[in-house]
């Protein structure tokens, strides 16, 4: 299975924020995204998500089969916002998710991997900063993606909660995963492509 970008150009708010990129992925590959605020990150990430239409190019799916025919469907995204409903409780808002994705996988299991046991039945909205991250890290773990889109993933984590996500990124790259992370701090991702972006404010 390979992830394939081509002559992908994206535009925010009407105005081209990023042109002509290209880059392909294979099992257990990583592409980390770098570059200033507003040169286009987290547009490229919503785009391959398919949250928002490219501008031209495209996206694809090499042998995803029937599970995975597209980007979209065969990618989690973690973007800046954690996508969780602080009225429901954890296991709530995971459960969803959960059946969103059409998958069956313990809940608590994907708790207990983020360092969160024990919490499952508290609301989202009582957790710290850092809890309702790892709770949002643990979307990626109740149904198998083979593509993980991060948007900044160690926002308001502490340092050990980012080795907890490092531990993470290199077990799904191990199972055959792809990870493509836009960041601008350093995230073990080991023998990973680089993606520089520029541009203007976005």
């Amino acid at each position: 299975m390979r992830l394939i970008a081509e002559n992908l150009c994206g535009e925010r708010g009407g105005r081209r924020v990023f042109s002509d990129i290209g880059f392909s992925l294979g099992a257990g590959e990583a592409l980390v995204v770098t570059g200033a605020n507003g040169a286009g990150k987290s547009t490229l990430l919503r785009v391959l998500a398919g949250l928002l239409p490219a501008a031209s190019g495209r996206a694809i799916v090499e042998g995803g089969g029937e599970d995975f025919p597209t980007v979209a469907s065969a990618a989690h995204y973690l973007g800046h916002l954690n996508a969780m409903k602080p009225v429901l409780s954890v296991a709530e808002n995971l459960a969803f998710w959960r059946s969103f994705s059409g998958a069956d996988a313990p809940i608590e299991t994907a708790l207990e991997a983020v360092g969160l046991c024990g919490i499952a039945h508290l609301p989202y909205g009582y957790l710290s900063t850092g809890q309702k991250r790892r709770a949002a890290i643990a979307r990626l773990l109740v149904s198998r993606r083979p593509a993980w889109l991060l948007d900044e993933p160690t926002a308001g984590l502490d340092a050990e909660s980012a080795r907890q996500l490092s531990s993470l990124m290199v077990r799904h790259r191990e199972e055959g995963g792809m990870i493509i992370a836009a960041t601008h701090l350093p995230l073990g991702l080991e023998r990973a492509l680089e993606l520089t972006m520029g541009g203007e404010d976005a």
